[in-house]
C-alpha cells in the first residue's frame, strides 16, 4: 500500500545520521513503529464505527480485516478496577443502561446491550448480529488481535478514572505491546501523558488538542486545555515543549465548519519533529484536502474510504 510521505522528514531522535537499508533492517520493532509514523496512517476511530457499533468487537474486526494501520479506542476503569473499551463517561448513548460507567462493575457492564442502538439509528446498516454486543475489556481486544494489530489508545477522562495510567501500563507491559511497537497512547490531558512517561519512558505518546473559539471572545481561538496557544500564535518553542514527551499531535481541523488550523500549522509541527494526525474525518473530499496538506494520518469512522484513497 502506497502512503503519502511527510512534507519534511520527522526527527524522532532514534535515527541519527543517514538511514541505510542495513540500519533499517536492524531497527527494533519500536523504532520501526516510530519510523512508520513518517508515512500516512489510517486510524480506525473506535473501529469501523461507521459500519458497526462503535468500540465493539464487530467494529474492530472489520477495521482489522480491511487493513487499518491502527485500531483507535478509549479506555476507562470500572468500579472494580477493570479496563474497558468505551468512549463516553455515561453509558446511556450506546447501551440500554444509564448512569456513569465508572459506577458499574465489569459484570454489570457485561449485561448491557451496546449494539441494538446502532441498528435503531442506522436502519440501512443494521445487522441482527449486532444486537447484544457487549462492552469489551482491553484484555479481550488484546487477546483477539494480539500483535497482529496496532492500537491507538486514549486515556479517557483520567480525572474520573483514578489509577488509569498505572493499570494501562501494566496491561501494555504484560502483553509486550510497547517494545513490539504495537501501541500509541493519546490524551487531551497533558498530566496523564506525563504520568505515563514516568511509568514507562518508552511508550510513544500523542498530545491531543482541540481548538475552538474562546467563550469570552468568539473571534479568538483557544486550545481546550491550554496546552498550546492559538494556532496563529503557536511557536517552534511551543511545539518543542510537546516534543519533550510526545512523538506527535492529534488535532481537530474545523470547528462549526470553519478551519481552525491550516497547512502551515501542519508544516510547522512536522518541522519540529511532530507528525500530525487529524480527527475525525469521514467525507472523501475532506480526506483528500487534508492529504494535500500533508497530514501524517487521519482518524475516521470509515477506514474503508480512507484506505481506498491511500492505496
Amino acid at each position: 500500500m502506497q502512503r503519502h510521505p511527510l512534507i519534511t522528514a520527522v526527527s524522532l531522535g532514534l535515527f541519527a545520521g543517514a538511514a541505510t537499508s542495513t540500519a533499517l533492517a536492524e531497527a527494533t520493532p519500536l523504532e520501526q513503529q516510530l519510523k512508520d509514523l513518517e508515512s500516512f496512517q489510517v486510524i480506525a476511530h473506535r473501529g469501523a464505527s461507521g459500519h458497526a457499533p462503535e468500540s465493539t468487537m464487530a467494529a474492530y474486526e472489520l477495521a482489522n480485516e480491511w487493513g487499518a494501520d491502527y485500531l483507535e479506542l478509549d479506555v476507562q476503569i470500572t468500579s472494580d478496577g477493570e479496563l474497558v473499551v468505551f468512549h463516553d463517561d455515561a453509558i446511556d448513548r450506546t447501551s440500554d443502561g444509564e448512569g456513569n460507567i465508572h459506577d458499574y462493575t465489569l459484570e454489570e457492564l457485561k449485561a448491557l446491550d451496546t449494539g441494538t442502538w446502532f441498528n435503531d439509528a442506522n436502519v440501512d446498516k443494521a445487522d441482527p448480529a449486532f444486537a447484544g454486543a457487549q462492552i469489551l475489556t482491553l484484555e479481550e481486544l488484546f487477546e483477539r488481535f494480539g500483535h497482529d494489530a496496532r492500537y491507538y489508545i486514549e486515556t479517557k477522562s483520567p480525572l474520573l478514572n483514578p489509577g488509569l495510567e498505572e493499570a494501562l501500563v501494566e496491561a501494555l507491559e504484560e502483553h509486550d505491546m510497547i517494545e513490539n511497537g504495537r501501541v500509541l497512547v493519546q490524551s487531551f490531558e497533558q498530566g496523564s501523558l506525563l504520568k505515563l512517561r514516568e511509568l514507562n519512558q518508552h511508550i510513544p505518546l500523542i498530545q491531543l488538542v482541540w481548538y475552538s473559539p474562546s467563550e469570552e471572545d468568539n473571534d479568538r481561538l483557544v486550545e481546550w486545555t491550554g496546552v498550546t496557544p492559538a494556532p496563529a500564535d503557536i511557536t517552534d518553542e511551543d511545539f518543542q515543549a510537546i516534543k519533550e514527551y510526545a512523538v506527535g499531535i492529534g488535532t481537530n481541523v474545523t470547528y462549526n465548519g470553519e478551519d481552525v488550523i491550516d497547512a502551515d500549522f501542519i508544516r510547522q509541527a512536522q518541522e519540529n519533529g511532530l507528525p500530525v494526525h487529524v480527527y475525525t474525518i469521514n467525507e472523501v473530499d475532506e480526506m483528500k484536502r487534508l492529504q494535500d496538506w500533508g497530514v501524517n494520518g487521519l482518524f475516521t469512522d470509515y477506514a474503508d474510504r480512507l484506505l481506498e484513497l491511500a492505496d
